[in-house]
């Protein structure tokens, strides 16, 4: 390793670590927005058009389209628009995709309110917080450095030094930074953005004579970096009673001020969910013949969605192969969809390949391997071949209909996918997590009995073969993951969030003789 590397990585002891949550990178939307790009309106179907705002090098927002005014909103709905601060950083599109979740109920729920997201470390912190997201690209692609440094990072006493060292270092600009966005509510959706930007904004309302309300929205669903938690926030939102005992143990955070509210995910899912309800029903088989009818899938055949992320990474050629192989061998017909991302040489090799040479070279290459192991191997049927066909998609639009005419999801084990997934009741084949806290959905999922976790590609192409032989099997494992999913999170959370904050806007008019005091305009 070069010395320069270690270095930058030994600073990460001090350093707040990150937390990815996989979310769905094929959307545009959420590409765009890691990339700094423009951002659109949110809303659909809305009585009202939403504010479009463009993003600029600093992480401020400027509004391209008026609103209507906020009294008029009022007056409307009874709710009062909010100013909506998000704090990220990015780390993987998990984060941003919660947030963007999360700003969409905001404005659904509370027409004419407005957000900015803004990553306070790369903008206001010193080395290393500064180099939080470069240092993060380093880690997540060497799984075994991410390992030793998230944990290392984990242990308590590195983690009161990072608080004590941000605080004293980047405390005071974070402040202003925060000040500058004029909030009425901030909320964090990264674990690095909870302890300095808590206190930050706690003097805030002590120097200006209101109060500004902090939340948390845990990201992560069956493991949490300790600076997740915090005892003082409002209140702090978690996906699972295995994340909420972490709170509980690692930060003392009041039971009541814990809510289990599921992870925030798309809209999309919500709305697909609905329609959808029990996929084993027959209604619902008919309505997701009528979304593979729409997308262009055969309706008399399984379809397996496989994904790896927006980079469309995670040995998808080898697990497309192995797919193949078993699910032909088994004589089971079916689709698989590869879903590519920015892997456009994927796509194309997989468009391209002769799955015919596939299955004699490689198939007879891994029976030969089995039979030098175990010297025995099963005998396949000559006349048993499944009618598989093999599809290479690169970025999805819709997943969420494309996750309802799945019948199988074989995907890394990321949080936002997860229950993007069980929101739907989609079983799910988990195929790599990253080390830390990607680790803990593996179990969730366990648990809850809606999927398994194979990494040797041979392997998930035998197990998922071995699910769509059997409907009982797939429908035992769909209806658990509904029972496990909450497609309606994102909206619960935004509508709690938002009635707290009403309340504390109220109670601060009152203090201040009925006058909103901008916090943006004084000095701090």
């Amino acid at each position: 390793m070069r010395f320069s590397t270690m270095r930058q990585l030994m600073m990460l002891l001090l350093l707040t670590t990150s937390c990815i949550t996989d979310a769905s990178l094929s959307d545009p939307l959420i590409t765009s927005l890691i990339s700094g790009t423009t951002r659109s309106s949110l809303i659909s179907g809305a009585t009202r058009t939403c504010p479009t705002k463009t993003f600029n090098a600093t992480g401020l927002s400027e509004n391209l389209e008026s609103s209507q005014d906020d009294d008029q909103n009022e007056t409307n709905t009874g709710k009062k628009p909010l100013r909506v601060l998000f704090l990220s950083s990015d780390t993987g599109g998990g984060h941003r995709a919660s947030a963007e979740a999360l700003a969409r109920q905001f404005q659904l729920h509370f027409p004419g309110s407005t957000y900015d997201l803004v990553d306070v470390w790369t903008l206001d912190g010193v080395y290393p917080y500064k180099a939080l997201v470069k240092s993060y690209k380093h880690l997540s692609a060497h799984p075994f450095q991410w390992r030793f440094f998230y944990h290392l990072s984990n242990a308590f006493p590195n983690g009161k030094i990072a608080n004590i060292h941000s605080g004293i270092m980047c405390e005071k600009k974070i402040r202003k930074r925060i000040a500058g966005y004029d909030p009425d509510v901030v909320v964090s959706v990264h674990p690095a953005m909870n302890n300095a930007p808590r206190v930050a904004t706690r003097k805030l309302g002590e120097i200006h004579g209101k109060h500004i309300p902090f939340f948390t929205v845990v990201t992560d669903l069956g493991s949490g970096h300790s600076h997740w938690f915090e005892k003082k926030v409002e209140k702090l939102y978690v996906a699972s009673e295995r994340i909420r005992r972490l709170a509980r143990r690692r930060a003392r955070t009041p039971a009541k001020n814990i809510v289990m509210s599921g992870l925030p995910i798309r809209q999309e899912f919500a709305v697909q969910s609905e329609k959808l309800g029990d996929r084993t029903s027959e209604s619902g088989k008919i309505y997701q013949k009528q979304i593979k009818e729409k997308l262009g899938f055969s309706t008399d055949k399984p379809m397996v969605l496989v994904m790896g992320g927006g980079e469309g990474v995670g040995s998808l050629a080898d697990i497309a192969d192995e797919m193949y192989i078993k699910l032909t061998e088994s004589g089971v017909n079916a689709t698989i969809c590869v879903v590519c991302g920015r892997n456009d040489k994927l796509k194309t090799d997989l468009t391209e390949r002769d799955w015919d040479n596939v299955m004699t070279s490689r198939g007879i290459r891994n029976r030969f391997k089995r039979r030098s192991r175990k010297q025995s191997s099963n005998v396949i049927d000559p006349n048993l071949k499944g009618e598989v066909e093999v599809i290479g998609l690169g970025y999805i639009d819709e997943m969420a209909d494309y996750m309802v005419a799945a019948d199988v999801l074989v995907t890394k084990a990321g949080p936002g996918t997860i229950a993007e997934a069980a929101a739907v009741g989609l079983p799910v084949m988990m195929t790599s997590f990253l080390p830390g806290q990607e680790a803990g959905n593996v179990e969730v999922v366990l648990d809850a009995g809606f999927g398994e976790y194979c990494r040797r590609p041979e392997r998930i192409g035998e197990t998922v073969a071995n699910w769509l032989k059997s409907e009982e099997v797939l429908f035992s494992m769909s209806r658990s993951a509904s029972k496990a999913g909450h497609p309606n999170a994102a909206a619960e959370i935004a509508v709690d969030i938002g009635e707290i904050t009403q309340k504390w806007i109220d109670t601060n008019l009152l203090a201040n003789d009925g006058t909103r005091k901008s916090i943006s305009s004084s000095a701090l």
